[in-house]
């Protein structure tokens, strides 16, 4: 289980597709350093093992109690990853501390094969500088990374050259985000179904060589289409379950996640922004375990419309996100998947 924590709204950059609409300047009600302790303290109520901790913004790097809040939750035994924004707060130094206060991976974002694409969605310029220099340090540093980009219309067709420029890194995981059209994000196209689902392929294909694993966010319609291409190589069940593909079948928005705001907003996703409590006033496993909202997204037999009848419903789901950006209904059909399931 992955719980995200987005620590501040504060950030030195202005991405397109920004889901927290980052700004310059933290948030008043931002949790404090002791309410941060608090709810770090309520991770320890799920028990053995423990969820992974991800630390995201905004920029984390722009909260002055970061390292503290970092070894509190090591100190609990919990693991951490961070997120940081490829500004000039983000060097070697700063990196090598990460790793010396126990931080076991780094996310970083890559939207573009060149300076001028990558720039463009980020809205300033040299965060692509900043990015490649990052990813050298981390070589370096033996940080573990996962690379994230943002799969639009804007940059589907730069994604081989992207693959290309990752590929000499090392790192351990690329993750396309397939955008949903929330806070900033509203300003950017994205892909038809049909367009995704190509991308989709193109993924699964690329992924038998990559020395990395190649992986998707808010699209999980893309475990359907990697299965039913293996069914198609001809590997059996056991070939499939052997392969370590089915590592993350079953996870959704909601489910096997849990995301929390810079103001103690519980959600199952921050692309979900559906609090289902706060973190002031409530416990986290509590909430995950027994809310209305968080129990339907658990089930996917709750699931409405194609999501509902779909033979994938319970290893894919559909984007629960995306399906609130396009209906206001969390339940409802995942709308970048065109898979018409067959009547029973």
């Amino acid at each position: 289980m992955n719980i995200y924590w987005e620590m501040t709204q504060a950030c030195a950059l202005a991405c397109r597709h920004c889901r927290a609409e980052a700004i310059a300047t933290a948030h008043p009600e931002e949790l404090s350093f002791e309410e941060g302790v608090a709810f770090l303290h309520q991770i320890r109520d799920f028990g053995e093992p423990l969820p992974q901790l991800i630390l995201t913004g905004g920029d984390p790097l722009a909260r002055a109690d970061l390292y503290e809040l970092i070894d509190e939750a090591r100190a609990l035994g919990v693991g951490v990853s961070i997120t940081p924004a490829a500004t000039p707060a983000l060097t070697r130094e700063v990196m090598l501390r990460l790793k010396q206060h126990g931080v076991e991976g780094l996310g970083l974002s890559l939207d573009g094969s060149n300076a001028a694409r990558h720039d463009s969605i980020r809205g300033v310029p040299g965060t692509y500088d900043r990015t490649m220099q990052a990813l050298r340090w981390a070589q370096e540093l033996e940080l573990p990374v996962q690379v994230n980009t943002l799969a639009a219309s804007e940059t589907a067709g730069d994604m081989p050259a992207i693959y290309e420029v990752l590929k000499p890194f090392g790192i351990a995981r690329w993750s396309l985000f397939f955008l949903i059209a929330v806070g900033r994000g509203k300003v950017l196209q994205s892909l038809s179904p049909e367009e995704a689902e190509a991308l989709m392929h193109w993924v699964h294909a690329i992924s038998a060589d990559a020395s990395f694993i190649v992986a998707t966010t808010e699209a999980p319609s893309f475990r359907r289409v990697a299965l039913e291409q293996m069914r198609a190589d001809g590997m059996t069940g056991e070939q499939i379950r052997q392969s370590g593909a089915t590592r993350s079948y079953g996870i959704r928005d909601g489910h096997g996640i849990m995301f929390v705001s810079n103001t103690g907003d519980i959600c199952p996703a921050g692309f979900l922004p559906l609090a289902a409590g706060n973190v002031r006033k409530d416990r986290i496993a509590n909430i995950y375990r027994d809310s209305p909202l968080f129990r339907q997204l658990h089930d996917p037999s709750q699931f409405e419309d194609r999501c509902g009848v779909c033979d994938y419903r319970t290893l894919c789901g559909g984007s629960r996100a995306r399906a609130f950006a396009a209906t206001g209904n969390p339940l409802a059909s995942d709308p970048l998947c065109q898979y018409q399931p067959q009547p029973k």
